[in-house]
């Protein structure tokens, strides 16, 4: 066993560059990391001397003389683009079709039985952005108590609900009636609850109160498959969401990024071994949806001034790696995921320095790299754990 705990932060949405298979999905031209930096001053010298500027010709102003870690990219094999997919994928799990989506809304009989269940009629039922969809739809959801319903390019079932109007238990209670409705064909990976609070026309999302109610992965994920070896396996942030819950031995929800780096730092001052998964989800919620290059571009800056400590913590037996799921790229006229490459960065006392890993056909390439170092294999991904040791 090269390393007896590895730390993984998932950069969420994080895409460097069009995968092959783009314009199947609208999504020629996107780049994430690189519009970003074609747009705005970007700088963030950690992730650049880890060699992230040797990943796409887009990023060249970020590359360094002698990079102090091991870099490459990796393509989404399973069809889609969005963060259960993705997330499942780099446990290990390659879908072989989509999850449904919804682009003309919810069938009728989905919407009527729903509306049975939770005893009122509903509002929207259309792919819409949360903020204003609540902006079309709050003032007549506080007259009505009606909730809304609407989902996005991505396989979702979200439903918003004013928290004077309808409380958090019952919306909860309302997302796991619609989890149960939705199986089978309409499996959408997600149902999520969705509160905001506010007056008219001032109304704001509750993020910290937001609920995801996802579809199990179909078969036994690494996270599992670790767990049940007596491995410590720590979900941070969304986590615990994606994965229903499922292969985890600690669950550990946090309030945004910053929130979620300081809580990662502090586990890894623990004596804890196995698999640390974080995931920082606000470069996609708050930035990426949004179409908001700016606030994109200060988060990532905000992150990378944390990798020195975050570095600086580690043990001679850790291995830190950075990746994402999908790209969403705030530059282009979508305010979606957007199908991408992502990159893979990986640090570590034992490891090799300037180390090209590649261009990887799959993000299970990372759990096969985390099997091979506890003693097992699984049956999706190619490691690359002895392309990164120093010993």
């Amino acid at each position: 066993m090269p390393f007896n705990r590895i730390i993984v932060f998932v950069l969420d949405s994080l895409g460097i560059g069009e995968l092959p298979d783009a314009s199947l999905y609208g999504d020629e031209g996107s780049n994430t990391l690189g519009n970003i930096l074609r747009e705005y001053p970007l700088k963030i010298p950690n992730l650049s001397s880890l060699g992230i500027g040797f990943l796409d010709s887009s990023l060249n102003k970020l590359r360094v003389k002698n990079p102090v870690g091991c870099y490459g990219k990796m393509a989404e094999k399973s069809p889609g683009k969005d963060t259960t997919s993705g997330h499942w994928e780099l446990m290990g799990i390659i879908l072989k079709k989509p999850f449904p989506v919804y682009p003309n809304g919810f069938p009728d009989e989905i919407i009527e039985e729903f509306s049975k269940r939770i005893g009122r009629r509903i509002l929207g039922n259309f792919p819409a952005s949360g903020t204003e969809i609540i902006k079309l739809l709050g003032r007549k959801h506080l007259e009505t108590g009606y909730p809304i319903v609407y989902t996005s390019a991505d396989s979702v079932f979200q439903i918003a609900a004013h928290e004077e109007v309808i409380p958090l238990d019952e919306l909860y209670w309302m997302c796991e009636e619609a989890r149960k409705i939705l199986v089978g064909e309409h499996s959408v990976c997600r149902v999520i609850a969705r509160p905001f609070k506010g007056d008219y026309p001032n109304f704001i999302r509750d993020n910290k109160r937001r609920r995801d109610f996802s579809i199990p992965p179909p078969e036994p994920t690494l996270l599992d498959l670790l767990k049940n070896r007596g491995m410590e396996v720590i979900g941070i942030g969304k986590i615990g969401d994606i994965f229903a819950e499922r292969g985890l031995t600690r669950i550990i929800p946090t309030k945004n990024n910053e929130d979620g780096i300081k809580k990662t730092i502090e586990l890894i001052d623990e004596e804890n071994k196995g698999l640390i998964l974080v995931n920082l989800n606000d470069f996609d919620t708050l930035y990426g949806h949004r179409n908001n290059v700016e606030g994109y571009a200060h988060a990532l800056e905000y992150f990378d001034s944390c990798v020195p400590r975050i570095i600086s913590k580690l043990k001679k037996d850790d291995l830190l790696i950075f990746t994402a799921d999908h790209g969403c790229d705030p530059t282009t006229p979508s305010t979606d995921h957007s199908r991408e490459f992502v990159p893979i960065l990986v640090y570590g006392k034992n490891c090799m320095k300037s180390k090209f890993l590649g261009k990887r056909d799959t993000l299970s390439d990372l759990a096969q790299t985390i099997a091979d170092n506890f003693g097992f294999y699984i049956k999706n991904g190619k490691s690359f754990l002895k392309d990164i040791l120093n010993f």
